[in-house]
C-alpha cells in the first residue's frame, strides 16, 4: 500500500469517527438541560467541523491528484462533502 492510499484510509476513519460524534453531539444537545454541557458541546461541535474541514481539503487534493474514477481518495471526499453539508443543515439546532 503507497502512501497516498494509508494517508486516505487513515482519513476515513478519522472521518467516521468524526461523523459519529457530530451526531452524538446534537443528540446530547437536545437531550440535555445543563447549560455548561451545551456549551462545551457547542465547542466541541465547532472544533470537530473545522478537523472535518480540513480533512474534506485534504480529500478534495487527492481526489483531483487521483485520475481513476472510483477510488478511496474519492470516497473520502464524498464522505467529508457530506458530513460537512450535514453539519451545516443541522447546525440550527444550537440556536434554538
Amino acid at each position: 500500500m503507497n502512501q497516498s492510499q494509508t494517508l486516505t484510509n487513515s482519513l476515513l476513519m478519522e472521518i467516521d469517527v468524526l461523523s459519529n460524534r457530530l451526531r452524538n453531539i446534537k443528540q446530547s444537545f437536545i437531550t440535555t438541560h445543563n447549560k455548561s454541557l451545551k456549551e462545551r458541546l457547542i465547542s466541541e461541535n465547532e472544533n470537530i467541523f473545522k478537523r472535518v474541514n480540513e480533512i474534506y481539503k485534504i480529500a478534495e487534493l487527492l481526489d483531483k491528484k487521483n485520475m481513476e474514477k472510483t477510488n478511496f481518495s474519492n470516497l473520502l471526499f464524498e464522505i467529508s462533502k457530506r458530513t460537512l453539508n450535514e453539519n451545516k443543515f443541522e447546525s440550527n439546532l444550537f440556536f434554538l
